[in-house]
């Protein structure tokens, strides 16, 4: 793919981030995006690094109106030697690939559209924060655009991609989070769309995190949307319960995002020697392993925030606490060793490093 890259004047960039500068997530954007677009007879084509800006969209817009809109999220890390590092991001836009058949959207060239964001990254290296923790959020994004109030797919379509620099998803860092068992609403069903990175899934979790916000909890935790019975995901994670000779999480079942990080996290404590088992897990059932003692940590994981100790669990009015309220052993020797990899500071045995400048 030929990548054509705007000059844009000294004078209006930004020039990147120091050493110390905080951020809130998601707040501040980098000088520079990606845009392509697509149309049937020529695929995807007009592929361009520009500066940073709003796009002009008819109000009739089709992904306004039928929610033809897919996105990804991934990192860019500044690594102990200095060198700028992605991590899987081939994965993620497969992942996109699998979210737009779903949503009847083109998908896109693995290896092209990787090679398409690594220039921009490498452009925008100065926008990869220096502290630890700190990394640059990347948004891959694919929308319909065709002007027309119709029922039916787009025909025409534009991906882009924004990059953000972030410190820490949660402002208290590692410290343990409360999440809330929402056992009313539901976020997706199997046979839906509950698997895909669509704007539909999160829209139906706004409502039920606002109400977990005033209660004073951090997160919801799905059940499915069939019985309420089966615990499923966190709004922003994947669930993990460490149990004292085995990790249990979620079985993919087409209505849980099929989280790399989570994947990520599989496959470290399988090469620990550790049991992991994917299955379906009752709510009332950890429960119990919880009062009894069985369940030693909860964590969630994901590319915005990593690992995520959960101290708390609240279900049926009733407050389930788990590993004294403290982020768990295992949980912090996970988040070790993704980050170890992400950033450099270990060996990354798996191969989920590439560096782009």
């Amino acid at each position: 793919m030929d990548v054509r890259i705007e000059t844009i004047p000294a004078g209006e960039l930004k020039g990147g981030v120091v050493p110390g500068q905080a951020f809130d997530f998601g707040k501040a954007f980098s000088d520079r995006m990606l845009i392509m677009n697509y149309a049937p007879d020529r695929g995807w084509h007009n592929a361009c690094i520009k500066k940073f800006g709003n796009f002009s969209l008819s109000p009739a817009t089709m992904c306004l109106h039928y929610g033809q809109l897919i996105f990804e999220g991934l990192k860019a890390y500044r690594r102990q030697d200095g060198r700028i590092g992605l991590f899987r991001a081939r994965d993620n836009l497969a992942r996109m690939n699998a979210s737009a058949e779903r949503i009847c959207m083109p998908t896109v060239d693995v290896e092209e559209t990787y090679d398409a964001m690594a220039q921009l990254i490498a452009l925008e290296k100065n926008w990869v924060p220096h502290d630890e923790g700190a990394s640059l959020y990347i948004r891959p994004t694919m929308i319909g655009t065709d002007p027309l109030i119709r029922l039916k797919a787009s025909s025409t379509y534009m991906f882009y991609i924004i990059c953000s620099p972030v410190g820490h998803y949660y402002a208290n860092g590692m410290k343990p989070t409360g999440i809330i068992v929402e056992d009313s609403y539901v976020r997706a069903v199997r046979g839906g769309v509950g698997f895909a990175k669509t704007a539909a899934n999160y829209a139906a979790s706004l409502l039920p995190a606002k109400k977990a916000e005033v209660a004073g909890y951090d997160q919801v935790l799905w059940l499915d949307g069939v019985g309420l019975e089966y615990v499923e995901e966190v709004g922003s994670m994947n669930i993990f319960f460490k149990y004292k000779d085995r990790l249990v999480t979620s079985q993919l079942n087409g209505s849980i995002l099929p989280g790399i990080t989570r994947d990520s996290v599989i496959q470290i404590a399988r090469s620990w020697g550790m049991q992991v088992d994917e299955e379906k897990i009752s709510i009332h059932a950890l429960c119990a392993d919880i009062e009894a003692g069985r369940v030693e940590e909860i964590f969630g994981s994901g590319t915005a925030a990593v690992i995520s100790s959960v101290g708390a669990l609240r279900y049926k009015n009733r407050d389930y606490t788990v590993g004294g309220n403290e982020p768990g052993a295992f949980s912090l020797k996970m988040y070790a060793a993704l980050t170890g990899i992400q950033y450099g500071r270990i060996t990354d045995p798996f191969g989920w490093t590439t560096i782009v400048a």
